[in-house]
């Protein structure tokens, strides 16, 4: 059994994607849910999906030993951030490399890096005219948004567009693609 643990920090629509995907799966599970939000909408989604969802503090997350202990007790196999709004620690990123994923709202490296998340993504493709954008499923290291690139996939941007609009289309795409990806990447190990 293939174990996963999800990183979120928001109203975990991601996460709910792929707990529902794997669902009943016997070769892989979503494990655990970790935030660094006490008040994360993932927390009452994961709870109805009856999933784990535990909430950690800055200390926790400064220190992370705590959290990879954590990882290392639920034998993780993959971290799959989801709305993850922190930056992962360096002792994570080297215990887990090569096996920590994350989904970023446009075609990196467009739009990427510190700042950019969520509607701040929409927004900036907007304003730069541009006519396509999408998500980017990529490794994580230590760069933000810089890891390599596991697979993109593109929507149009209209001309009418606000950036509400395009985050329903990219939210499709996301909640589509990102559980396949997750259980080719696991499949694959």
């Amino acid at each position: 059994m293939k174990k996963i643990a999800i990183f979120a920090s928001g109203n975990g629509s991601n996460a709910e994607a792929l707990v529902k995907y794997f669902d009943g799966r016997e070769d892989i599970k979503v494990e655990i849910v970790l935030s660094n939000r006490s008040n994360a909408g993932v927390h009452e989604k994961m709870a109805a999906l009856g999933v784990a969802s535990v909430t950690f503090n800055k200390e926790q997350w400064v220190n992370s030993n705590a959290i990879l202990t954590l990882l290392k007790e639920k034998l993780i196999d993959l971290i799959v951030l989801a709305g993850f709004l922190a930056i992962i620690q360096p002792a994570i990123i080297k215990e887990y490399l090569g096996r920590i994923i994350n989904i970023h709202p446009s075609l990196l490296p467009r739009h990427g890096g510190p700042g950019m998340w969520g509607m701040h993504v929409h927004k900036a493709v907007i304003d730069a005219q541009e006519t396509e954008s999408g998500i980017t499923i990529h490794y994580v290291d230590e760069a933000v948004d810089g890891g390599a690139i596991i697979s993109q996939h593109s929507c149009e941007v209209m001309a009418t567009d606000t950036p509400e609009d395009l985050a329903e289309r990219v939210h499709e795409l996301e909640y589509y693609h990102y559980p396949r990806v997750v259980e080719s990447i696991l499949l694959q190990s």
